[in-house]
């Protein structure tokens, strides 16, 4: 469960980041009023989308794009749940990235392209690290989500009790054997407390990602970013 969590988690994040960022950056420095403003709503409301409706997105479609992309005998498999992990987390770093982004004075961009900078320059070298603390707190968040998240991995990873880091076999996270057997298993039973146990797991793992954002941040604030 807790290699299932893992490589489920850190596929996602490795998926979201670059592709929320990109789009953060190009909604707050590229993208004209008109776009921004048809575009940052319907990406904040794509958070709002139950998870049951993502994994059945993943379980119906995704499963089988990645089983034909990569001749796969596995249908569900850590992947697929990674990938609609991604377009769950997406939209929270995406907006969060994007305010951040946003929020750096105008007065630091003007000074940039004063002195010669292009506006990819500018963004790259003087927005994007201004930002930094703001765009770190997106992440932490999303990984947060993606760790936290239980109907749509449970419908999308396989459920397989295996210890594996391959993305294309089926696993099992602590969220989903939770949600899974908590309601067959025997009360007060040696099985009802490993489940409370695997919570407790769950919870030092968000409660350390929590530290880790806020200790990262702190230092973020120290050097003026």
């Amino acid at each position: 469960m807790l290699t299932g969590s893992i490589l489920v988690t850190g596929v996602s994040i490795v998926l979201s980041v670059p592709i929320s960022i990109l789009c953060a950056t190009y909604l707050s420095q590229v993208a004209s009023p008109s776009v921004r403003e048809i575009a940052k709503p319907i990406i904040e409301m794509l958070a709002a989308v139950p998870s049951i409706v993502y994994g059945f997105v993943a379980l119906v479609i995704i499963a089988d794009m990645i089983q034909s992309a990569f001749h796969n005998p596995i249908r569900l498999n850590a992947l697929n749940a990674s990938v609609v992990l991604t377009l769950m987390v997406a939209p929270t770093i995406v907006s969060i990235s994007e305010d951040a982004i946003s929020s750096v004075p105008q007065e630091y961009k003007e000074a940039a392209l004063a002195l010669g900078a292009s506006k990819w320059e500018m963004i790259s070298k003087v927005v994007l690290p201004s930002s930094l603390s703001g765009i770190f707190v997106a992440v932490m968040l999303g990984i947060g989500r993606a760790i936290g998240e239980t109907m749509a991995v449970l419908m999308a990873a396989g459920n397989a009790a295996v210890v594996t880091f391959n993305p294309l076999a089926s696993v099992e996270t602590m969220t989903a054997v939770i949600a899974i057997e908590m309601g067959e298993v025997t009360f007060n039973s040696t099985h009802f407390y490993a489940l409370f146990a695997v919570g407790g797991v769950l919870f030092v793992f968000t409660l350390a990602i929590n530290l880790v954002a806020q200790v990262i941040v702190r230092r973020f604030k120290a050097l003026g970013r």
